[in-house]
């Protein structure tokens, strides 16, 4: 059955990142659904599904996948700053900022920091 084969897998997880980059994050999600599926512990898949749904403007899900692998991986800063992104979209300024807080001091990133207001040019 080649849908539990672990090669297909890898193969959808690589053709899900093409597709988010080439701005088909419905399509993404279709593919990584069943990579998910069959392998839900593995971060990376959840982390890109994460990014698939913020693409689509699937804010809900997008929200409860990021904190997903924040569950997993506590010092990930890229989540953090996505997952405050989220929350910015959606209008949750004060979840957002602690979510850009965490992320810039996991990572000093300058995007991190300027997100976090940490530097003057906020």
């Amino acid at each position: 059955m080649p849908e539990n084969n672990p090669e297909t897998h890898v193969i959808d997880f690589r053709a899900a990142e093409q597709l988010l980059a080439a701005r088909d994050p419905r399509g993404a999600v279709k593919l990584l659904d069943s990579v998910i599926a069959a392998h839900p512990e593995n971060t990376a898949a959840r982390l890109l599904r994460a990014r698939a749904f913020f693409a689509a403007a699937q804010l809900r899900p997008a929200e409860l996948e990021f904190e997903l692998v924040l569950e997993r991986e506590p010092d990930n800063a890229f989540a953090h700053f996505a997952l405050a992104r989220t929350f910015q979209r959606a209008g949750r300024e004060e979840q957002a900022t602690r979510h850009f807080r965490l992320a810039a001091a996991l990572d000093p990133n300058p995007e991190y920091l300027r997100a976090a207001r940490f530097d003057d040019r906020s």
